[in-house]
């Protein structure tokens, strides 16, 4: 056997192997990472089995066939963010819903050591948006976009050092507003009832990823919380925010049928946003879930600002029950299992510490 037979060997069985790792229902973040390059996995697998199909003439055959069963289940995970999937919303006719109703929204993670606060105050001031949230900002983010920050009537700031920071601004009537944390200390999240004609609710999440030594029981209960408040409450919601978690995972996913939502990137597009310098091959880690209500008018990743993450700017408007949406996903007993196993899961990590 030569060398370059033995490497394809290699690579297959090791993309088999982390297929198989991101079948497992696990917490560690050595098991969660395996969510993230899904795309990346699948191109990988179809040119092995190729490449092991032309050269390897002992076991090829078996290697060609192990690869394509394990590309037919990436590409079912994330088939459908693919242009060839049904899309679960139509974008809204600008005529049938009022101007009122309408409103935009930019959210962007900053990168907190990104220090070119230049590039994205030029963005706000072109994008304008009514509703603005900023991740990972510290003190001197806060302070070199106070211009533009200073445009919102409404705001909610809580700049923190540690990747973290999170500010929201908005010239949309706003009450009950506040800042929270809700699951990982010093990770916080934005609450918040606004009005356009009607009032609806905003929840800005961005929890810690899996990394080495950071397994995901944190920011998989904050995610299952923010969930569960979608499902309770009585009034549309939107959920924006970097939730460090892909668009298929098991966890957005879960989140999406427990808070009812519905997803404009279905039969789209990835809408990629990280990392900025490659979206091609990039993951959708931005998030913007919508109820029902909602009717969209535009999604689109804008330009590169200097950040890791690329900015994410949408047009909504609140259609009511005139909404033309398809129904979301009904929750199943299992999903709510999920939910609760979620919650245990991180009061029993919490508990160790």
């Amino acid at each position: 056997m030569n060398l370059g037979t033995l490497s394809i060997r290699l690579l297959a069985g090791i993309l088999i192997v982390v297929t198989g790792l991101s079948i497992v229902e696990s917490n560690a973040w050595w098991i969660r990472i395996w969510d993230f390059p899904r795309a990346q996995i699948l191109v990988a697998l179809l040119l092995a089995g190729a490449v092991a199909l032309w050269r390897d003439r002992q076991a090829g055959r078996w290697i060609a066939l192990a690869c394509a069963i394990a590309a037919a289940w990436q590409l079912y995970r994330i088939f459908p963010y693919t242009p060839f999937a049904e899309q679960e919303i139509a974008f809204a006719d600008k005529t049938r819903v009022s101007q009122g109703r309408c409103f935009s929204v930019l959210s962007l993670n900053v990168l907190e050591s990104n220090r070119d606060y230049a590039r994205t105050a030029r963005l706000i001031d072109r994008v304008r948006p009514d509703i603005l949230l900023l991740m990972e900002t510290d003190r001197r983010w806060a302070q070199a976009l106070a211009k533009q920050l200073a445009s919102y009537p409404h705001r909610l700031e809580r700049p923190i050092g540690n990747t973290y920071g999170i500010i929201f601004a908005t010239r949309l009537p706003m009450r009950d507003g506040r800042i929270e944390t809700i699951a990982e200390k010093d990770t916080p999240s934005v609450h918040a009832e606004l009005t356009a004609r009607d009032p609806f609710r905003v929840i800005a999440l961005h929890p810690r990823p899996p990394l080495p030594g950071q397994d995901t029981e944190a920011r998989d209960a904050e995610i299952a919380i923010a969930a569960r408040r979608a499902a309770a409450a009585r009034q549309p919601v939107l959920a924006i925010g970097d939730f460090n978690d892909v668009a298929w995972s098991h966890t957005s996913q879960l989140f999406k049928r427990v808070g009812g939502y519905l997803d404009a990137r279905i039969g789209r597009g990835t809408f990629a946003t990280f990392p900025a310098q490659m979206p091609l091959l990039g993951w959708p880690l931005d998030h913007m879930f919508v109820t029902p209500q909602f009717e969209v008018r535009s999604l689109e990743v804008l330009e590169d600002v200097g950040s890791d993450h690329l900015p994410v700017r949408s047009e909504l408007c609140l259609a009511g029950a005139a909404s033309m949406n398809t129904r979301p996903e009904p929750v199943s007993r299992e999903d709510r299992r999920d939910v609760k196993e979620t919650l245990q899961e991180y009061r029993e990590e919490r508990g160790k510490r």
